[in-house]
């Protein structure tokens, strides 16, 4: 362009004659300027475009590898993503399909089989779930209040199903390979030594509950002593009571009281003891500090009565016949209903009904002793004759059949063919502790002798004014 300048001017100044040097150089140089001073327009134009140019793409890729691990740490870095591909897909398709846990609480009148129908699972793997064993069979009875966990794949399979049968056991079942296995499991229980005692001023359930002893212990208390302790009607004001046993924890929660350990009771001036003792064979059984067992061979008495309506006499006025005629047994007055109890094992010799006596059981006990219950109103559905029972078990219900002036239980008791009077007959005493456990025997009843003669000194306190 300058070279354009310089011919078009040397032109011009062909045609209009010469001129002196230095007007020819200011005519030259004025255009020369301006061509100049666009130029620097331009480049500077062009320069700033570049740079903006180089901003943007930086901030769009921005060069990480050149930030120190402080900024790499305070600028939050999105890698780029992989695009999928077959091979990724093919590893997923061997992989178990997802599942989900659902959590269902039993409502009342509820059904497993409701219950499955409300989370999608089938009434199919529902029956082979119950038909498993008894564990599972057990889900057929399930209350409200109770609660399942169930795990469930996309495809409706139940995987794996939890239920707390109680507050220890946990049936678990899984899916192996397409058919159920059912394991019980079983929470460790922590056992933990309580004690308690009472002055008996009402009742024996009465000082019981104040002392914060449960029911279920006073019962256990009541079998223990009730060879030597007639608690229906021998309980008086001033007895005392103490017990050590244990109470189960399950994840530091009780669950339930558990055996007694050790217990005392003072009854009329009398003071019994009784020490629970497990031989190295497994047997158990209540000793006293001696080694002499408490159970004797016969209960007291078959059943919890009000009062002796009639006693044991060779020559007794019958109060329906009116006339002279032999009692052979004691009458036990108690409402209609009450549960009648074996006083010994044994093997039930006669179920049904004998003219006076009206509905009757007898039982044999060992070669020696049978006993007889009469004027009952019902028996034990099943009982029958050569059925083995066990002491305590409830063989019928009292009554007032045959001859029978009022609800009550007619109890006899025979020797060697003999009729005995129940209430004087001299028990049987059970085998004491034999001499090579007596080591073992002392040695693990002492710590539970020591808690009864802490509780002891408590009570002696408490009945000092």
């Amino acid at each position: 362009m300058i070279n354009y300048l310089l011919n078009n001017h040397k032109a011009t100044m062909d045609g209009q004659g010469s001129s002196s040097p230095a007007r020819v150089r200011h005519r030259l140089w004025l255009p020369l300027g301006s061509v100049l001073i666009l130029a620097c327009l331009f480049v500077g134009i062009a320069s700033r475009h570049a740079n903006a140019t180089r901003i943007t793409s930086a901030t769009r890729t921005p060069l990480v590898q050149n930030l120190s691990l402080k900024d790499a740490v305070s600028i939050p870095l999105q890698l780029p993503q992989p695009s999928p591909d077959n091979s990724a897909e093919s590893a997923d398709a061997g992989d178990a399909p997802d599942t989900e846990w659902f959590t269902v609480n039993v409502k009342n009148g509820d059904t497993l089989g409701a219950i499955f129908n409300r989370i999608g699972v089938s009434a199919d793997q529902l029956q082979k779930i119950v038909s498993l064993n008894t564990d599972t069979a057990s889900l057929r009875r399930i209350h409200p209040g109770e609660s399942f966990k169930f795990s469930i794949d996309v495809n409706g399979q139940l995987q794996k199903l939890t239920y707390d049968t109680d507050a220890v056991h946990i049936l678990q079942v899984e899916n192996m390979d397409g058919g159920y296995r059912s394991t019980v499991i079983e929470r460790p229980i922590e056992h933990r030594m309580a004690r308690a005692s009472a002055v008996i001023n009402s009742s024996l359930f009465e000082a019981a509950q104040s002392a914060g002893v449960a029911d279920n212990i006073t019962l256990k208390l009541i079998k223990i002593f009730g060879w030597d302790i007639d608690f229906a009607l021998g309980i008086r004001d001033g007895d005392s009571f103490a017990v050590v046993f244990e109470e189960d924890y399950v994840d530091g929660k009780k669950i339930r009281d558990g055996e007694i350990l050790a217990a005392e009771f003072k009854n009329r001036g009398k003071t019994y003891r009784a020490l629970r003792y497990t031989d190295p064979n497994g047997q158990v059984a209540y000793y006293s500090p001696d080694g002499n067992n408490l159970r004797k061979a016969f209960l007291r008495t078959p059943v919890e009565y009000s009062r002796i309506s009639s006693g044991f006499s060779l020559a007794r006025l019958h109060p329906i016949l009116n006339r002279i005629r032999a009692h052979k047994g004691v009458d036990y007055a108690a409402p209609i209903g009450t549960p009648v109890k074996a006083t010994s094992d044994a093997v039930v010799t006669f179920v049904g009904t004998k003219s006076g006596y009206g509905n009757v059981v007898e039982l044999k006990h060992n070669i020696h002793i049978s006993t007889l219950y009469g004027h009952l109103s019902r028996f034990v559905k099943g009982l029958r004759r050569g059925q083995r029972v066990s002491q305590g078990q409830t063989i019928a219900y009292v009554g007032m059949t045959g001859l029978a002036t009022g609800p009550h239980l007619h109890y006899e008791v025979h020797i060697d063919g003999q009729y005995r009077n129940p209430v004087t007959i001299k028990t049987f005493i059970a085998e004491p502790v034999t001499n090579k456990y007596r080591p073992d025997f002392l040695a693990k009843t002492q710590p539970m002798l020591s808690q009864l003669n802490l509780l002891e000194h408590v009570m002696v306190a408490y009945r000092t004014p």
